[in-house]
């Protein structure tokens, strides 16, 4: 797993920049108002899934799954550092495909 770098968006805007998603997964520090934006460059869906480490608030601990279709994406998040966070305060993420896939951590 790689570790993403998170941007900052500052008043006067900021241009994302992806990286490759990994073909095991990535992490990125989450602090709440930290957000990821997937773009899908394959012909076919992928399914994003974010790992939770604690319930949610109706006491049931899964993980939160998101399909970006084919050539679109998606903004997922932001994620309660409480329920996301591990230990290190790192957010895992994984991609069912990781081909023709990128990723930017954003926060706010």
């Amino acid at each position: 797993m790689a570790l993403l770098t998170v941007q900052q968006v500052g008043q006067s805007g900021l241009a994302p920049v992806f990286v490759a998603a990994g073909a095991s997964g990535d992490t990125f520090a989450n602090n709440g108002r930290t957000y990821i934006h997937v773009k899908n460059g394959s012909a076919s869906a992928v399914t994003v899934t974010i790992d939770s480490i604690a319930p949610c608030s109706y006491g049931f601990d899964h993980n939160l799954t998101v399909s970006v279709p084919a050539a679109g994406e998606r903004i997922i998040g932001t994620f309660e550092p409480s329920r996301f966070n591990n230990d290190t305060s790192l957010t895992s993420v994984t991609y069912a495909a990781a081909t023709s896939v990128t990723v930017a951590a954003i926060t706010l």
